[in-house]
């Protein structure tokens, strides 16, 4: 009765939305529930956190101890990735190992359908871990509605908020709302919850949660923890939110548990420390030398190098490689700003060229009469390039050698990787760093080093290599504190109609040497770029730098491949296809997406193949998947730069839909430097 009771205020209450003023969007009302997702305390709601905004922390309801990283790379959808441990049940009963306490790893899906209006409340449809053991998998429907500073919420759902547990799934992906809404209907549940914050800095929660936890035969804690109803589907909590980003939680559920939690927000690719240019100044009597010398030297100094300037008459031509910016249009901002204040008044004609390791890329033309609007502020940096010639296929220049032309480059950045729950213990690690360097001889030349050294690797496995190991046998160098990452020459060649062309050969990567090749071209001013690829590899030895394998077993490898990228600009989103032979030699497509927040680039793959090739049971009827995410440095250096850290999360002991680690793919390559991208980048020009 007294949940009857409650449903019937809770809808007394939404008939008031008609006449009662409400606040605009999601938050203050973002906050997580105890496993990551915006919610209440176990319920979620329709909120959302803001789009190219993250979440990380952790939530501990005993047994149940949650760790969680929850983003937003789209409006209205929201991701939540979480690792739910139960205190003293054992990942493997029965075996010893290093693997401790039972761990589930699940990725959680809510899409809002209907932001909050004036009389509307929002509504949001979740998907919670839809593939795999589906222990707390469920499907829901939920709508949040605000009579600020209350806000109420109900939803509907089946699973670990319905009657009984959802079946594990192997590599299907099920959504019984979708397959079968009959019986999804017929095993949800309703539940409810209302917030209450009077200010940005507290909130008071409570929540109705149906969640049966006795009946939950497929949670590794039922049998020790559940074994008849909780005492009480009743929760209450509260938030405290010191500071915007951090938020501590502290909540009483079930009748009879304590909960804490604590996690913290940040906005996708917005810089930790604020970027600074530091602005050229000419040394005193410089001003008497050539105008040429005078712009090569104040280009040098803020950031290029392989510097060309021609002065003819009314025209300066200049042709430089950006070396420190990371948007093309901030590096040609900057140059212009350079020959704005040192050419003289004569000249009415800029011509720019940015080559990249000699390679012509992109130019732009324009009239100096533009260039002195635009810095006073008389024309947007759209409008100025609109104005502006902008060409791909730039003639000329690509075998020109400048000034301050950088035959070496080198650098260091940290590594980090990981190999989740393997056998030996959940979570296995490296910490190091990658030293590289790197030759240019001539144009679009590169011979590469990488050394890598880690100090912090516990590293190991007992999982044996499979039928046809081309990865799941990488253990074997992972474990490894010292590697030769690399050991190559790699040519790029850009011809006529923007047709680019690449070669490799050497030690290609960690497990890998041999010959890589492609070809692509952009399309539709870079909206589709189209090419074709493949390698001749084989496979190194894991046991010395430089020595490649000679046991007898098949270690010989080859791949090809059609590629394609659609590339959505205006949601920064691209769409990346490779159809062929992998390879383990098994045929099909992979899947990749990939959003761009701001440098920041998060992307995820899957793939399907025929893996009728394979004996083992591990690699038959297995689709390869994974998620990385590509951080820029220049979020953390204060100052502009190109260098980029990635970090991917994708099985190691598997051989499905494998290809080699490439240094550098003609798509990237290309990368933004197309019409479509300087034109939506434009802001940066006068940043």
């Amino acid at each position: 009765m007294t949940y009857i009771r409650g449903l019937v205020l809770f809808f007394l209450i939404l008939f008031s939305f008609v006449v009662t003023p409400v606040r605009a969007g999601d938050e203050p009302f973002t906050g997580p529930a105890s496993g990551g997702g915006t919610g209440l305390l176990t319920i979620p709601t329709a909120r959302v956190i803001k789009e190219n905004t993250y979440r990380i922390g952790f939530g501990w309801v005993d047994p149940y101890t949650y760790y969680y990283a929850t983003l937003s790379p789209l409006a209205g959808l929201e991701i939540n990735g979480r690792i739910t441990s139960i205190r003293g049940v054992p990942a493997f009963p029965g075996r010893t190992g290093g693997q401790g306490d039972f761990k589930d790893k699940a990725i959680d899906f809510k899409f809002q359908l209907i932001p909050e209006g004036k009389y509307m409340p929002a509504m949001a449809v979740g998907i919670m871990d839809p593939q795999g053991t589906r222990i707390y998998a469920s499907q829901l429907v939920v709508v949040s509605k605000q009579i600020y500073p209350f806000d109420f919420t109900l939803g509907f759902g089946n699973g670990r908020f319905g009657k009984k547990p959802l079946l594990p799934l192997d590599e299907t992906i099920k959504i019984e709302m979708i397959s079968d809404p009959k019986a999804w209907l017929k095993d949800s549940q309703f539940f409810w919850g209302v917030q209450f914050r009077p200010s940005e800095k507290y909130a008071l929660m409570l929540e109705y949660s149906p969640i049966r936890y006795h009946k939950q035969t497929s949670d590794p804690a039922q049998a020790k923890y559940f074994n008849e109803s909780v005492p009480s589907h009743y929760s209450f909590g509260a938030r405290w939110r010191p500071y915007s980003w951090a938020e501590f939680d502290l909540s009483y559920q079930r009748g009879n548990k304590l909960g804490l939690g604590f996690s913290m927000d940040f906005e996708l690719g917005k810089p930790l420390v604020p970027l600074y240019d530091r602005p050229y100044k000419e040394a005193p009597g410089s001003g008497l030398n050539p105008v040429a010398e005078r712009i090569t030297e104040a280009l040098h100094a803020i950031g290029f190098s392989d510097i060309t300037v021609t002065l003819k008459g009314e025209h300066l031509s200049l042709a430089a490689q950006n070396d420190t910016y990371y948007y093309a249009p901030k590096a040609v901002g900057r140059m212009l700003k350079t020959l704005h204040g040192i050419a003289p008044d004569t000249v009415k004609h800029f011509h720019l060229l940015l080559r990249e390791n000699g390679v012509p890329m992109t130019s732009f033309s324009m009239e100096r009469i533009d260039v002195r609007d635009l810095f006073s502020e008389k024309l947007s940096a759209g409008e100025f390039l609109r104005l502006v010639e902008t060409k791909t296929d730039p003639a000329g220049s690509a075998d020109a050698t400048g000034r301050h032309r950088k035959l070496f480059t080198y650098g260091v950045k940290p590594v980090v990787e990981t190999l989740l729950n393997d056998p030996t213990g959940f979570f296995r690690y490296r910490v190091g760093a990658k030293a590289w360097g790197s030759y240019h001889p001539w144009t679009g030349a590169s011979f590469i080093a990488g050394l890598e050294g880690f100090p912090l690797n516990n590293v190991t496995s007992t999982n044996e290599p499979l039928s046809i190991p081309v990865r799941s046998d990488l253990v074997l160098f992972k474990r490894k504190d010292v590697v030769l990452d690399r050991l190559m020459v790699d040519q790029i060649y850009k011809g006529g109609h923007e047709l680019y062309g690449r070669a490799a050969a050497g030690l290609l990567e960690v497990q890998y040497a041999g010959i890589d090749a492609e070809v692509a071209m952009p399309l539709f001013k870079g909206r589709l770029l189209v090419g074709l690829g493949g390698s001749y590899v084989k496979k190194r030895d894991p046991d010395n730098l430089f020595a490649l394998k000679t046991d007898g077993v098949k270690d010989t490898f080859s791949t090809a491949f059609v590629n394609a990228r659609i590339n959505f600009p205006e949601k920064e989103i691209s769409v990346d296809l490779k159809a062929g032979k992998f390879l383990a030699g098994d045929k099909g497509v992979r899947v990749g997406m990939s959003k761009f927040i701001n440098g920041v680039v998060i992307s995820a793959w899957y793939s399907r193949t025929g893996t009728s090739i394979f004996q083992d049971n591990f690699n038959r009827g297995y689709h390869d998947k994974g998620i990385s995410i590509s951080i820029p440095l220049r979020l953390f250096k204060g100052s502009d730069s190109k260098t980029s850290y990635t970090y991917s999360l994708s099985p190691w002991t598997r051989d499905v839909a494998q290809d080699i680690d490439h240094f550098n793919t003609l798509f990237d390559f290309i990368g933004r430097n197309q019409k479509i991208y300087i034109e939506k980048d434009a802001r940066e020009l006068i940043r």
